[in-house]
């Protein structure tokens, strides 16, 4: 999968996430802050109600104790709200405006805490999205520039080994012209060009568990050390437990410079290719 397909399930679940998430918090909160009475609690308070003759004598008792207390009150000046004539309370006005009071306390809280889990969910969503999207330019995800074309050709034909591109994670190694041919019935539209530039460009990881395959400068074959699977100069496999041959970059050249895509993986040839006819020239390393 790659990371555009990651993507394009991560996203969607981050998201679906953070909305769980801030509607669970929200409706815990409120449970937790208003609270709830049992059952059994309700029917001591219904049971406890005074009923008949008992309720009036505990309004007369009242009434007595607000006398009493507004007497202690009054030398001071602080008398309390009498009823009025109609028998309703001192009405006090219209409520208070939400806005002019300001936020509670809770509501504080509460909005406080779905601002930091919003932050905290965007913040990691973009890191994600910044790690998983592929790079346009310059560096692996993208086009990555090897160098000219005339500097690859000439280490080859010094070092004979192939010529390796930290940035692209890969190796560019020479195609034969007389192998063409059989490339064209073996290759993707994608692969050709380079190939018919005399070039191939190779993924480091073996197509078996994902090792990093180095080169066998003896045997001028790829032999990965971790299982065995060995290939040839060109990433054609050889042996080994490998489901195929290694890996692949699309190359253009520009400028005379050579332009690997490192954003565009293709899957090495099945097994059995072998359009150039290269064996091991020497010892293997594995």
């Amino acid at each position: 999968m790659d990371a555009r397909s990651i993507l394009i399930v991560a996203v969607p679940l981050l998201l679906l996430g953070a909305v769980i998430l801030a509607i669970a918090t929200t409706v815990g909160r409120s449970a937790t802050a208003t609270g709830q009475l049992g059952r059994e609690a309700r029917r001591a308070d219904r049971s406890a109600l005074p009923v008949g003759a008992a309720r009036a004598d505990l309004d007369a008792q009242a009434r007595a104790r607000f006398e009493e207390t507004r007497a202690g009150l009054e030398p001071a000046g602080a008398v309390p709200a009498r009823r009025e004539a109609a028998g309703g309370l001192v009405r006090f006005g219209p409520p208070a405006d939400v806005e002019a009071v300001g936020v509670s306390r809770r509501q504080f809280f509460n909005r406080g805490i779905l601002a930091a889990q919003g932050l905290t969910l965007g913040a990691f969503g973009a890191a994600m999205v910044g790690f998983l999207w592929p790079s346009l330019t310059g560096g692996f995800g993208g086009k990555v520039n090897a160098g000219s074309l005339s500097t690859i050709t000439s280490f080859f034909a010094e070092k004979k080994q192939p010529f390796y591109v930290p940035e692209a994670r890969g190796y560019i190694n020479p195609y034969p012209p007389f192998a063409l041919p059989k490339a064209k019935t073996a290759y993707s539209q994608s692969i050709l060009p380079g190939m018919q530039q005399g070039i191939v460009a190779l993924f480091q990881k073996c197509p078996h568990l994902g090792c990093r395959v180095p080169w066998c400068q003896t045997s001028q074959w790829f032999e990965c050390p971790c299982h065995g699977s060995k290939y040839n100069r060109v990433g054609e496999k050889k042996g080994g437990p490998a489901p195929r041959g290694m890996d692949r970059f699309p190359v253009e050249i520009s400028a005379g410079n050579v332009m690997i895509n490192t954003g565009i993986v293709v899957q090495g040839p099945p097994i059995g290719t072998n359009t150039t006819g290269q064996e091991a020239e020497g010892p293997h390393c594995v």
